[in-house]
């Protein structure tokens, strides 16, 4: 689609990009109608960054020609900062970091102001980072009132209710990540602490893991636990067991995480400064205490050019590219207005900056590389390598002009007698979930997650999406067909489908085709060119084993990476179901006698008759309709909310299912009633006859109005137009939910819950 950008030329832009772009990215007015065109918003953001080199002494044609640098490398999709860049460059709101880490001290005053720091951040649309190891352990003596802790755990909880509170930038509720050390007392606890996955749902959560921890898991020995006062031992634990009990519940759904925290202070560049306890949410970016980090990444699926007839990577363009990022992301900095002082002064003291890739599954694929091979990782660490190079060269040669980042003298670089450089770090393998759909690339360093899925559009029809690289090369190659492309997305993958030839099943290879060793060894071959650390998920099928997790968690600390997100194929459904089985033998289910006066609803008819009645909630109008049967009795119930998707949509179609169930078993109206009334939201409504609490409450007072006396009176209201949210089906089982906002399919990916369909990330 050919997107306008006024006097500047057209962007070559996809449907799902600019629906991703007019969701969350471009200025809308007061009214919430877009007022802003893509090239608009490329071009508002690069002429706030580049109005930086103002501070250094640059003219007004120097900063013309960067502010052009930065919007061709951005327009063309080949260089994307992170998205609170997007949103906010040149807008009053200004904050433009995506990465924070908070201390929490053991003080109830150091902990309530890191809650109130943390809503702050989220507000203006960042993630933050959080160790608890220096919380007291639960049970501990409190000296000043003599009373006693109640642990990390019980805190934690309190940081996931002001989440719950706090939407992010407006629009969404922030993500944290929580770490605790594996010598903390209450370890066991902390890995346990998701195994309800309706608690602490605003967390990722991950366990650092220590040198000693490691090699004690090694021997089979024991481990001192550490009190975070005195940092004197206070008992044991077996090594291996405690490692198991991670991995077990990583197995189960997905958490904890791990990160080597001493192979993280071991690489931390300025180590007078502090020491490194906690990461962003994602995990690959540590940080000190009130830093903050700002991202970019360089889309490797543009960095080809032809030699000779054959595809190659286009190193020029890359080293180009990856300079033009360094510059831009160091005057981010300068143009960032910081959400807390110390966040500011503490940045600009170390000017940490994180540039890395995403598409990397694409070029493989054009360079018709098997994303599990060894010429792919061995290309992994030279596109790295190289990558490490250019923006160290990039950053002493601003340094030469703007100075070092002021703790260098504090670094290791200056004991090292390396070159002065303007930033402490550079490199980050960050998560790229809506970057790389707005820049129509694969997300960071995973490999593909489908070859093709339906879309479901209005009327419930199904369109084939193709991966664009694979619809080329079929139609190329002449294997292309209209039904081979439907029994691919019912397939999930191209590996059993003997009309795709061996050849392309190799190098169109899935998330869910590839052996864990190979997310490991390519996670392992980034990490090793990269200052910070790597976002990576490593997917396993349902049916893989514990031993099979601990085998990935152990050859990951062997080659070298900083920490480990796995996630198995349907485990979280598998926990819920686990949880329902628990129940059994000890409730109502297993109690013979009331299943012998099991009650069976009445059958649907054909055609159903009813009203709809329109009443207006602190959400918006909502709209009920009331069916009954042929005797005129209430039948069922159908609830809309105009044009509302996602949790609200289905949250209001479950209610209508539960309250249609109940009135066809014979259930009384007014019982269903009493269990609706009066339920409470936090945006309440005035309405004729009295104030309506929530949607709940809004349609128990439409049964009443409408069944009180067991008669529907002949009232119609036509129902507001709705179309349909997208859905995706996707048949290779990396689905963990249902988008909040569209509807669409969640996946887990880069240690992120991100769709792909309209740009939502939970981190």
């Amino acid at each position: 689609m050919q997107v306008g950008t006024g006097p500047a030329k057209k962007l070559n832009i996809s449907e799902n990009c600019l629906t991703v772009l007019e969701r969350r990215y471009l200025k809308k007015d007061k009214n919430g109608k877009v007022i802003e065109t893509p090239g608009e918003m490329f071009r508002r953001v690069s002429r706030h960054i580049a109005s930086a080199d103002k501070l250094y002494g640059a003219s007004d044609t120097e900063v013309q020609k960067t502010e052009k640098d930065f919007y061709d490398v951005m327009s063309n999709f080949v260089f994307m900062p992170n998205s609170p860049t997007l949103m906010n460059a040149g807008k009053d709101m200004g904050q433009l970091s995506a990465c924070f880490v908070l201390p929490v001290e053991d003080s109830m005053e150091s902990i309530f102001d890191a809650i109130k720091n943390t809503a702050m951040i989220h507000k203006s649309g960042g993630g933050t980072g959080f160790s608890f190891s220096r919380l007291r352990p639960k049970n501990s003596v409190v000296r000043s009132t003599g009373g006693v802790s109640s642990g990390p755990v019980s805190f934690m909880k309190v940081f996931n209710a002001a989440t719950q509170a706090v939407k992010q930038g407006g629009t969404r509720r922030g993500a944290n990540m929580g770490i605790l050390r594996v010598d903390h007392p209450d370890i066991l606890e902390f890995i346990k602490c998701k195994e309800n996955d309706k608690e602490i749902t605003n967390f990722n959560i991950s366990v650092a893991l220590t040198e000693d921890f490691m090699n004690k898991v090694v021997e089979d020995g024991e481990y001192d636990l550490l009190d975070p006062h005195t940092k004197k031992a206070g008992g044991t634990l077996k090594a291996k067991e405690v490692f198991d009990s991670i991995v077990e519940m990583a197995w189960r759904n997905g958490e904890p995480g791990i990160v080597f925290i001493d192979r993280i202070n071991k690489d931390n560049p300025t180590p007078r400064s502090g020491e490194i306890e906690s990461t962003n949410p994602c995990g690959e970016q540590p940080l000190l205490p009130f830093e903050s980090c700002n991202l970019g990444s360089v889309n490797l699926s543009k960095i080809i050019c032809e030699k000779n007839g054959k595809k190659d990577v286009d190193w020029r363009k890359l080293k180009r590219v990856v300079r033009t990022g360094v510059h831009f992301l160091d005057n981010v900095i300068d143009m960032n207005k910081f959400p807390l002082e110390q966040i500011k002064e503490m940045t600009r003291k170390n000017r940490k900056i994180g540039l890395g890739v995403m598409g990397w599954a694409d070029m493989l694929i054009q360079l018709e590389i098997p994303y599990n091979s060894d010429e792919a990782v061995e290309l992994a660490g030279k596109i790295m390598s190289f990558i490490d190079k250019e923006s160290r060269d990039k950053s002493e040669e601003i340094a030469e002009r703007r100075g070092a980042f002021p703790l260098y003298n504090d670094s290791v670089f200056s004991e090292e007698g390396s070159a002065v450089r303007r930033n402490a770090t550079l490199t980050t393998i960050a998560p790229t979930g809506t970057i790389s759909i707005i820049s129509n690339a694969s997300s960071g360093i995973e490999p593909l997650f489908a070859i093709s899925y339906y879309r479901n559009v209005m009327d419930n029809d199904k369109l084939v999406e193709i991966n664009p690289l694979f619809e080329e090369t079929a139609k190329r190659e002449g294997f292309y067909s209209r039904k081979l492309m439907e029994r691919i997305t019912d397939k999930g993958s191209v590996k059993d489908i003997d009309e795709v030839p061996e050849r392309y099943k190799r190098i169109f290879v899935t998330a869910h085709d590839i052996a864990p060793i190979w997310h490991i060894r390519m996670q392992a071959a980034f990490q090793k060119y990269t200052d910070n650390a790597v976002s990576k998920t490593v997917n396993f099928h349902t049916n893989a084993t514990k031993d099979d997790i601990r085998g990935v968690y152990m050859l990951a600390y062997k080659l070298g990476c900083k920490g480990v997100t796995i996630y198995r194929d349907k485990s979280r459904e598998e926990q819920v179901l686990n949880i329902n089985l628990k129940t059994r033998g000890t409730g109502i289910d297993d109690n013979p006698a009331v299943k012998d006066k099991s009650i069976a609803p009445r059958p649907r008819p054909v055609v159903t008759t009813g009203t709809t009645t329109k009443i207006t909630t602190g959400c918006g109008n909502l709209y009920i309709t009331i069916n009954v049967d042929a005797k005129n009795m209430p039948f069922e119930v159908f609830i809309q909310m105009g044009k509302a998707g996602g949790c609200a949509a289905s949250q209001l179609e479950a209610i209508g299912r539960l309250v249609s169930l109940a009135l066809r078993s014979g259930v009384e109206n007014k019982k269903i009633v009493d269990q609706l009334r009066g339920i409470r939201c936090p945006s309440p409504s005035w309405q004729k006859g009295g104030r309506i609490f929530s949607c709940a409450d809004a349609i128990a007072r439409v049964l009443e109005l409408r069944l009180g006396n067991g008669e529907i009176p002949h009232e119609e209201e036509a129902l507001e137009k709705h179309s349909p949210h997208t859905m995706i089906e996707d048949k290779l089982g990396t689905v963990v939910g249902v988008c909040p906002d569209c509807g669409a399919a969640l996946r887990h990916e880069e240690g992120c819950v991100v769709c792909r369909s309209c740009g939502y990330s939970k981190c």
